[in-house]
């Protein structure tokens, strides 16, 4: 094509949040860029993400590439604000027909809280639209009314559109289980955006596996991009030395804490490797943020037992992702610790495999990541979440820390470069350019 292609992206969660999905938006949207687009990022308004959620790292602006243009629909805070300075009239005097006038508009026309934001965007991608046509939507969810913003747009200028599920919409991922009871909107939304989509996109095939036997009609356009790691913020070579002989090892966590996490087995069997003399004077480090959301951060520090004065346990607090490789090469031995199932890989597994540093898996077994892991030559499965199986497991990983073979670490490192976010967008990008085309 001799004119770039426009690519309207539906991103709620964008720099600069730091919502677990933000690397991936980021990722395809500079990936796009790089490879010829013109690219338009809708996201959530900054106050969303300063004043109701406390959730950012401003230093991922930074990284973003200055040729995608961001905008920021406006929306309606009803659902956040408890303010009751900031409500208004009807609000203050009548809240509950106010809740019901709210709980109307959800039922009218999607139900989730994040609809204003997504009604918002479809009026101004119709007005970029009729400026300067898009070729084609993509919207991340969630929040899934992405989808649906990107589905009115299809509706109201014919451009094609593609779902990207970073997470399930109706699946509970860690209970596999249905999210929603029988004849719940969500399960009609679902059904009719599937149906229109060009395209619907999964991290894993456990999850395009679910909805193509949920959606057998839109099973032959379902596809899996991955996600990676990202080269510009990790060096995967600067992890080449192993541990110096004279100080205790590191064992760490570097990502977010959830209530979801067996951390009870994870802190227990840390013990026990100390206790059988395993790596005297051993550290568990634990780096990131507790819980998504600041509002989240005491009650799930209660639940975690991370303000008990365990030894030999420090919570090192959350790290700019600017800054990550630094606690990378500050650790050892890396604690693979999720919440998954079948249906979840998470995105920090592809750092942890691009150190080529020694991972040890704190998990119930059939997570989705243990696919990715599994030829990993330096992966350490303990036989189950027993904290003495959990403890051997750390044990042999401080082993193969210390032993530092510099051909196993370059084996592990090679395999790693093939999950970099690059390789993993390279195919979908290509996809659309195709698509793109095809209409033109």
């Amino acid at each position: 094509m001799s004119e770039r292609p426009r690519l309207l992206y539906l991103a709620y969660y964008f720099p600069p949040s730091r919502a677990s999905g933000v690397f991936r938006a980021r990722a395809t949207a500079n990936h796009f860029v790089e490879q010829g687009w013109d690219v338009t990022v809708l996201r959530a308004p900054d106050r969303f993400f300063y004043e109701f959620v406390g959730s950012v790292d401003e230093a991922l602006n930074a990284s973003v590439d200055p040729r995608v243009e961001v905008l920021q629909p406006e929306m309606d805070y009803f659902a956040w604000d408890n303010d009751l300075r900031n409500y208004s009239f009807w609000r203050g005097n009548f809240p509950v027909l106010a809740q019901k006038r709210y709980q109307r508009r959800l039922d009218r026309t999607f139900p989730e809280h994040y609809v204003t934001w997504a009604e918002s965007a479809v009026a101004t991608g119709r007005r970029l639209h009729r400026e300067r046509p898009f070729d084609l939507v993509i919207a991340t969810g969630n929040p899934f009314a992405s989808f649906w913003a990107a589905w009115q747009l299809e509706r109201r200028t014919k451009v094609p559109f593609v779902i990207d599920y970073r997470d399930s919409w109706t699946l509970d991922q860690f209970e596999n289980a249905d999210k929603f009871p029988p004849g719940h909107a969500a399960w009609k939304w679902e059904a009719e955006i599937h149906r229109t989509a060009a395209a619907a996109v999964h991290v894993n095939d456990a999850l395009r596996a679910w909805h193509a036997a949920k959606y057998p009609d839109a099973a032959d356009r379902m596809q899996v991009v991955l996600n990676g790691w990202d080269p510009d913020i990790m060096d995967a070579e600067a992890f080449a030395a192993g541990p110096a002989e004279d100080r205790p090892l590191s064992f760490s966590f570097i990502g977010t804490l959830t209530h979801v996490q067996p951390i009870e087995s994870l802190l227990e069997g840390f013990r026990l490797m100390g206790a059988a003399g395993a790596h005297p004077g051993a550290g568990l480090d634990f780096y990131g943020h507790i819980g998504f959301f600041s509002t989240q951060e005491m009650k799930l520090r209660a639940q975690l037992g991370l303000d008990k004065a365990i030894p030999g346990v420090a919570y090192r607090g959350p790290v700019p992702k600017s800054e990550i490789a630094t606690a990378y090469a500050a650790s050892d031995v890396l604690v693979f610790l999720n919440g998954g199932s079948k249906y979840v890989t998470t995105g920090k597994v592809f750092e942890y495999m691009a150190t080529g540093k020694p991972i040890v898996s704190v998990h119930e077994q059939g997570c989705a990541a243990e696919e990715l892991l599994r030829d990993y030559p330096l992966w350490f499965e303990p036989a189950s979440l027993d904290p003495v199986h959990v403890a051997a497991a750390m044990a042999e990983a401080g082993d193969a820390a210390r032993k530092a073979d510099p051909g196993t670490a370059a084996r592990a490192r090679a395999y790693a470069r093939s999950f970099t976010r690059e390789a993993a967008l390279a195919p979908f990008e290509r996809w659309a350019r195709d698509l793109v085309s095809k209409g033109r």
